[in-house]
């Protein structure tokens, strides 16, 4: 049974928040570690708690913990910290939901250029299923704290309704431009989920839709970002990102990048057996 606190903590957002040993387990139990291990790095943290630490805090200690234990564990717990580490630019993070949604059974295309009825526009991730083309707009944010409101939706439905006023008088509008996504590693407030429901707009964030985020999609599909690596440098890591290599994975097919890197045969196995931990069997 886990112990229980009032302490309060510190958001990313500089809120107050009640913290929660519970979720604390939870999302060390999705790192793959066993109970013991877990229940360790609880009452660990439980013993340094103090009133006002941050998350951020307590991420860290768990993090360095698991770290010290299985580099794998530590790489899995910090993958949202990760999807902040794709910036500073927002194009790594629309190949990466590209990338997500093409082995989820998508046809994508990333930057396409479609013509409004008013003006052009840039798409980040078009993607076609089952003869349905859907327009994803990615909006992504470097640090924790900063959720998406309703203006982005609203922006994207101006956009899409533009889109789609013009797609009727094309040829391919046999294909029907199906449904508008605003995707973000953040999260959207309640009002611009409300939006999007009414409007018919699909939208996804780290922790919504509930069981199936991009969190649970990600876990799912064994699609790790190449920044969840504890292994690799963060200089080596923008290398791999500048050649297009977002995926864990993709590391699995385009091994020779490592040898322009100049790793070492001994660090460059390594860092594939944490890669093919990660993902599974890629």
């Amino acid at each position: 049974m886990l112990k229980e606190t009032n302490i309060k903590v510190i958001t990313a957002s500089g809120e107050k928040a009640s913290f929660s040993l519970e979720n604390l387990h939870n999302s060390l139990k999705n790192s793959g570690a066993d109970e013991a291990l877990i229940n360790q790095i609880v009452d660990r943290v439980f013993d340094e708690l103090y009133e006002g630490i941050t998350t951020a805090e307590i991420y860290n200690r768990a993090f360095a913990i698991l770290k010290s234990k299985e580099s794998v564990f530590a790489s899995r717990y910090k993958l949202k910290k990760a999807i902040y580490e794709l910036g500073p630019t927002g194009f790594p993070f629309e190949r990466f939901v590209g990338d997500i949604l093409k082995y989820s059974g998508y046809t994508v295309t990333i930057g396409s250029i479609m013509q409004g009825v008013c003006v052009t526009h840039e798409i980040d991730v078009l993607a076609e299923k089952n003869g349905e083309l859907n327009l994803i707009e990615c909006k992504f944010h470097g640090q924790e704290g900063r959720n998406c409101n309703v203006k982005i939706p609203l922006y994207i439905q101006s956009r899409l309704l533009d889109v789609k006023g013009h797609w009727k008088t094309k040829k391919e509008a046999h294909k029907p431009l199906k449904t508008g996504w605003v995707v973000t590693n953040t999260r959207f407030t309640e009002d611009a989920i409300s939006y999007g429901k009414c409007v018919g707009l699909y939208l996804l964030s780290w922790d919504y839709p509930k069981g199936d985020g991009l969190k649970d999609r990600i876990d799912r599909l064994g699609l790790y970002p190449i920044t969840v690596s504890t292994l690799l440098s963060n200089r080596e890591k923008q290398f791999l990102l500048s050649r297009d290599l977002v995926l864990c994975r993709q590391l699995m097919e385009d091994k020779f990048l490592l040898d322009h890197l100049g790793v070492s045969v001994a660090r460059k196995k390594k860092i594939l057996k944490e890669v093919q931990l990660l993902c599974g069997k890629c």
